[in-house]
């Protein structure tokens, strides 16, 4: 009789909990389950190796045309295109535009930037009959995701808002033994570097400003202690591993009565 509670005290110890599996969860039972969660997200702020692509168009196209990086600018979409066809921000914070030179760039927004482009065009180049139309956009939203995830690595989403949820489902969702309490975001600044944890079984993350990634965001998904354990991630395979632990012992104290 001891022996099958210990046992089903090992089980019930080793195997993942359900509710440390099931994502956004309503812990605080006075919040109504249709509520509207706010969206807390700062404006991404340019850094050092990002990729900004800016389009000019005018009424007259070949007015635009000396400002475009290479002829072949509008047929390139792939990665390596964007790459080569955008403007890198330097060290020092600028990005080099055919005709316009250096434009510093380093902690301003998109929309911050496409102002700054718009503004010097009109003083400088063209006048307001010209309808200069300015568009400026990150080469695609850049993240990194290790630890336990099942398709681990780098990724490129091209859209303008990804949150934490649809980057770990592009990377094939958390493994069965990976902490969904403590997700880890590093998030790079212009100052410096900023670490974070969020719980995605808690439907108020999508409260917080590490919700919605920013381009160069790492995520990484640390171990539950079932991992370093070894007994199992459900009761099956644990009551599986705990009977080959005390088959061996029979075993071997069988063997040494002998």
């Amino acid at each position: 009789m001891l022996l099958l509670l210990v046992l089903a005290g090992l089980i019930f110890t080793s195997c993942v909990p359900q509710k440390d599996l099931i994502y956004l969860q309503k812990k605080d039972k006075t919040d109504t389950i249709n509520a509207i969660n706010p969206i807390v997200s700062k404006p991404y702020r340019l850094q050092t190796n990002d990729v900004v692509m800016i389009t000019i168009k005018a009424l007259d196209p070949k007015l635009v045309e000396i400002f475009k990086p290479s002829a072949q600018a509008e047929q390139s979409k792939t990665d390596v295109g964007l790459y080569f066809d955008g403007f890198t921000v330097d060290d020092h914070g600028n990005i080099r535009v055919p005709v316009l030179g250096e434009i510093n760039v380093i902690g301003y927004t998109l929309e911050e930037v496409r102002v700054k482009v718009e503004k010097k065009l009109l003083e400088e180049y063209f006048n307001k009959e010209a309808n200069i139309f300015v568009t400026v956009k990150l080469s695609g939203l850049h993240y990194t995701i290790n630890g336990e995830i099942n398709a681990p690595g780098t990724r490129v989403l091209y859209q303008e808002r990804v949150n934490v949820m649809e980057a770990i489902a592009n990377s094939g969702d958390i493994t069965m033994v990976g902490d969904r309490k403590h997700v880890v975001i590093m998030r790079q600044f212009p100052q410096g570097t900023e670490m974070h944890e969020i719980d995605l079984t808690d439907a108020k993350v999508m409260e917080s400003p590490y919700y919605y990634i920013q381009s160069n965001d790492y995520i990484y998904i640390k171990p539950l202690k079932q991992k370093s354990w070894g007994t199992g991630r459900t009761g099956i395979e644990s009551l599986g591993t705990i009977l080959s632990v005390l088959t061996l012992v029979t075993t071997t104290l069988l063997l040494i009565q002998k």
